[in-house]
């Protein structure tokens, strides 16, 4: 009997980094499970990576909702395949004065970082762990490693985000699973950039943008390296990004 194809779940499938991993990993024959919360968004993403020859499967679910990942998890192990990567990309990155936070916007990005990275992380070593191998990545920013005027709700989350990766990584590396962190420090060649930032984006050619492409390698890089040399933290930043 044949083995079922290797899974990569990636948990915030944009239309950039997300996007971009879902795409490298089907090119090395992994199903691509991408997940956003409407399947009207995943649309383009799939086609492209069926198109493309790669399988890929849109997966609509809120990762804030405990139920609803553990479901997604159960599902696409007992229908899709066993999960080998498990990749955790939600950004949040909503900028607000202290005085002018409020609750209600500070749990939403705690919920979509934290909480929802949290869910991601322990539905995929419930699966890995009897298996004894898997990949859990988890992409962070510049926010997970200090703080900025404007970004506390945004730099809290990553925090935590960071936190929850190193616990993982000492509980679950020795049982055969790698957990990394992944800091991308710098800003994204994406439309967004291009629309609201456009002097940064006009000096794409000096290196002043990360190519979501070559995050994805990284992303590759990790998951293939050997157990006795694993990297639990890289950062990523174009050479003209200041740190």
């Amino acid at each position: 009997m044949t083995a079922p194809n290797p899974v990569a779940i990636v948990i915030g499938a944009g239309d950039a980094t997300g996007g971009a991993i879902a795409k490298r990993f089907a090119r090395e024959g992994f199903t691509a499970v991408a997940v956003r919360r409407t399947a009207d968004a995943l649309e383009p993403l799939v086609a492209e990576i069926v198109g493309a020859g790669g399988r890929a499967v849109a997966a609509p679910c809120d990762a804030r909702d405990e139920d609803a990942m553990v479901a997604l998890f159960a599902r696409v192990e007992r229908e899709i395949g066993p999960i080998g990567v498990a990749v955790f990309n939600i950004g949040a990155n909503v900028p607000s004065p202290i005085l002018e936070e409020t609750a209600r916007k500070y749990r939403k990005i705690w919920e979509l970082t934290a909480l929802a990275g949290f869910l991601t992380g322990r539905e995929a070593a419930r699966h890995m762990v009897p298996r004894g191998a898997g990949t859990i990545l988890f992409t962070g920013a510049t926010a997970s490693v200090r703080g900025g005027a404007g970004f506390a709700a945004f730099a809290g989350g990553k925090h935590a985000l960071r936190a929850l990766a190193q616990s993982m990584a000492r509980e679950l590396g020795p049982q055969g699973i790698h957990v990394g962190h992944v800091v991308v420090d710098g800003p994204i060649d994406t439309a967004f950039i291009a629309e609201r930032f456009p002097e940064r984006y006009a000096r794409r050619d000096e290196a002043m943008l990360l190519d979501p492409d070559h995050i994805a390698d990284a992303y590759w890089f990790l998951h293939r390296q050997p157990r006795d040399a694993w990297t639990h933290e890289i950062d990523l930043r174009p050479w003209g990004e200041k740190f």
